[in-house]
């Protein structure tokens, strides 16, 4: 019989998953994990990939992307952006639906799939956005293999109106049944637009008034109406980029419930202060949610420790330089650059003793892989699972340099500066190294659309659902 020989070999390395750690080798062969065990027992590969001294990880999937392709490409697209990706560690993305066009339709999926499947360097999974302009797209964007849908109750790039809630309402009623998760940007649009008009009419310009304007109110409001919405419907959602320490017991007390929600945060949220945006960084630190004041930070740390917030997502939100530095702050574009630098964050948190790197690899990636309907064909290393890796070194010290990040057109962070403890050292997708000591693999097109396998649906209150309510003489009891 001829001898097995595997694609890749990484040798010596530290196996890690949420579980624990090992010391074991690592083989991929056809872009998925056939061995992880013993040096003495591991196959011959065409290639060995030495991790002495290092940690070997399930690749990074950041659940909140935004690649800007189709219809902004001077801010990024899929080549710039995958290629940060895989510099991050990140094996996959999933990319925001608020693109121009959106994608709301087969027709602006197949547009943005052929731009992705052309380009990217990274694995990725597309969202579809639920709007009340396109309810009836819903189950066809489904069957088309989108990750998720997304809903933006709060305003966003691109302008896109939030729906109405009986729109919602209907829109959940349908994901309940087809079993997908919906992502929420959850934000109370009137409110937060009325407080802005207020307070441009009151001359308030300052570096806090984006702030001021989106006090933890709008995001409270909108995170308890999702709540509601779901625990009615039985909609699976996700709550993106949660800023907020007094969302904590809300969203403890929701899934005591059996509400079929999980929330993510991003480094930001757990790093930056508002008080310390001032000036420049001002412009550069503007998102939506805010950053908020500092002493929110630890809160939200402890929570995503403890799996009350379930995932580490980014916000990757790349503009063009010229968008982030006008005079006005309610001018200035909102998001920077993040799917680079996350993994080197988060990895300095784990040497200063605030964070494991058992629960980075579960809020990274074992997580959302679970939500999403990935594992564990990912977020594991283990025989079966997919050959999306990353080595790190934990003992690597660097400077984050914003002139050197792989977002070409966006090069621009509040991380600007910043030292850090722990690097991914090597990114490997299905198999192949797409990136080995900062060096990006000229890779294009290896990426690969990735569909969700959700759990059973379970709907809730069928008997008064929007479709049930429209048959004649119908009775919800």
């Amino acid at each position: 019989m001829e001898p097995f020989i595997a694609d890749l070999l990484i040798t010596g390395g530290t196996v890690v998953n949420e579980t624990g750690r090992f010391v074991a080798d690592v083989a991929v062969k056809d872009g998925v994990i056939v061995f992880v065990g013993h040096p003495a027992l591991a196959p011959r590969a065409t290639r060995v990939l030495s991790a002495q001294g290092r940690h070997v990880i399930p690749g990074a999937i950041d659940t909140h992307v935004h690649i800007r392709e189709p219809g902004m490409t001077h801010k990024e697209d899929w080549r710039t952006g995958t290629r940060a990706a895989a510099a991050g560690g990140v094996t996959t993305i999933f990319d925001m639906p608020n693109t121009d066009p959106p994608t709301w339709s087969l027709e602006a999926l197949a547009i943005k799939r052929e731009a992705a499947e052309r380009q990217a360097v990274v694995n990725y999974g597309l969202y579809g956005l639920l709007d009340e302009r396109a309810l009836e797209a819903i189950p066809d964007l489904a069957a088309a293999g989108v990750i998720g849908f997304k809903l933006f109750y709060g305003n966003t790039t691109g302008n896109l109106p939030a729906p109405n809630d009986g729109a919602v309402l209907e829109g959940f009623e349908m994901l309940a049944r087809l079993g997908l998760r919906c992502s929420i940007h959850a934000e109370n649009s009137p409110m937060l637009f009325w407080r802005e008009k207020r307070m441009q009419a009151a001359g308030r310009d300052d570096d806090y008034a984006h702030w001021c304007a989106r006090a933890d109110i709008v995001a409270l409001e909108s995170l308890n109406r999702s709540i509601v919405l779901s625990e009615w419907t039985g909609a699976r959602i996700h709550i993106v980029h949660e800023s907020c320490a007094r969302s904590v017991p809300i969203i403890r007390d929701a899934k005591a419930r059996g509400v079929p929600i999980t929330v993510e945060t991003c480094p930001q949220y757990l790093l930056l202060a508002a008080e310390d945006l001032t000036g420049a960084q001002a412009g550069i630190g503007r998102l939506n949610p805010p950053i908020r004041e500092g002493a929110q930070r630890e809160t939200l740390l402890a929570a995503l420790r403890d799996g009350i917030i379930d995932i580490l997502a980014t916000d990757h939100a790349p503009h063009a330089m010229a968008e982030i530095s006008r005079p006005s702050i309610w001018d200035n574009a909102c998001g920077f650059p993040g799917v680079e630098t996350s993994m080197r964050l988060m990895l300095t948190l784990v040497a200063e003793g605030r964070f494991t790197l058992e629960q980075y690899v579960r809020s990274a990636s074992a997580a959302p892989a679970r939500a999403f309907g990935l594992y564990p064909r990912k977020g594991v290393v283990q025989p079966g699972a997919d050959g999306d890796l990353a080595i790190i070194d934990l003992a690597a010290r660097g400077t984050i340099q914003a002139g050197a990040l792989h977002s070409e057109r966006s090069r621009f962070t509040p991380y600007d500066g910043m030292r850090t403890i722990g690097l991914p050292v090597a990114t490997i997708v299905r198999g192949r190294v797409v990136m080995e000591d900062g060096v990006v693999a000229e890779a294009a097109g290896w990426g690969r659309m990735e569909r969700p396998a959700m759990p059973a649906p379970a709907p809730r209150n069928l008997a008064t659902t929007t479709e049930a309510i429209l048959r004649p003489g119908a009775m919800p009891f």
